[in-house]
């Protein structure tokens, strides 16, 4: 495993980090009512080298956090905690219709009651990393959201803070992350892969002007650059994947095109010694401000390939500008609306 720094602190982060999305909530498939199978998962995901963590206190209304307390009892000063808050989950419990947002609450009040139960739940004495969970603009430019972090950290409770952009990609997120980078040097959490770009491609070179880090979640495109699916795959309705696109005939589109690109980069595993996930992982890590890539991981087949891939071959030169030609033509495929 390869690590690196989480700037502004003394962490080194695996370049392959652990959503922890994935076993602390039933959003994947993983139906965990005792939580043993997340944390056999954590746990192993540690003795694969896997250090960094990150998870969000309105995963499974507190499960995403306690989960990671039970798993790593013993060892806190082993991993990298990254946790989230935002979310009113306290007076808004359970998934709701839909899957629609909860009420944001961002008053300074609110921000340290949210750290104090994430704290608890946790059983540490600090959050390595504390990030605002898909605020908006006006939130990103509200000073009393940030003093109220800058207060935190001060008191050691939190060693540094981010902006994690969502719920789903939209260009907005581009005027976001640029503010939380220059206006109020946070780091940066998006969505990010060989499908979809958007939001990444403008934001890295802020984020090295500004020596802060980028952190990447769904690297696999929500499962297609896993290379498992087929013009038969299907959800069950409580699996979020369901939700990614408004009706039938759009989802059935999503995954026909993305079955297509995905045989025009078959490349990337010829005679290269990667599997297709693996590839996807590091063609993220190029980018220098990366820190850390987040794959949904829920199960030990996935844990084993996700983690190798840090040592996989790099993409070369060549495979790189052919990804760049492809994508820059949409994979011959009708244009983005």
């Amino acid at each position: 495993m390869k690590y690196r720094a989480l700037k502004g602190t003394s962490c080194n982060v695996s370049v392959v980090g652990f959503g922890v999305w994935t076993v602390g909530t039933k959003m994947w498939g993983v139906r965990d009512e005792d939580y043993d199978t997340g944390v056999r998962l954590l746990r192993q995901a540690l003795d694969h080298g896997i250090n960094f963590f990150d998870t969000a206190d309105v995963y499974g209304d507190g499960k995403g956090e306690v989960v990671l307390a039970q798993a790593f009892e013993g060892r806190r000063d082993e991993i990298v905690i990254a946790t989230k808050f935002g979310y009113d989950f306290y007076d808004h419990p359970g998934v709701q219709p839909g899957q629609r947002e909860r009420p944001h609450n961002w008053s300074p009040d609110f921000i340290r009651m949210a750290c104090e139960r994430s704290l608890q739940r946790l059983k540490t004495d600090r959050i390595d990393f504390y990030q605002l969970h898909n605020p908006r603009i006006e939130t990103i430019r509200n000073d009393e959201v940030f003093d109220t972090l800058r207060e935190l950290r001060e008191a050691g409770k939190i060693l540094t803070y981010g902006v994690a952009l969502g719920p789903a990609i939209d260009r907005r997120q581009i005027a976001e992350g640029i503010a939380a980078l220059r206006e109020r040097g946070a780091h940066v959490q998006i969505i990010y892969n060989l499908f979809e770009r958007m939001i990444g491609e403008p934001l890295f070179p802020v984020a090295r002007e500004c020596d802060l880090n980028a952190f990447t979640r769904v690297p696999h495109c929500s499962g297609l650059l896993e290379g498992n699916y087929s013009e038969k795959t299907t959800f069950s309705k409580d699996d979020h994947r369901t939700f990614r696109v408004a009706d039938d005939e759009k989802r059935k589109a999503w995954l026909l095109d993305g079955l297509k690109k995905v045989e025009q980069i078959s490349f990337l595993t010829q005679d290269t010694g990667r599997t297709l996930g693996q590839a996807a992982i590091q063609f993220i890590l190029t980018e220098p401000s990366i820190c850390s890539v987040l794959p949904n991981i829920y199960n030990e087949q996935q844990l084993r390939e996700f983690a190798a891939a840090s040592d996989a071959s790099t993409l070369t030169p060549a495979e790189l500008a052919t990804l760049g030609e492809l994508h820059a033509r949409n994979y011959g495929l009708a244009p983005v609306a």
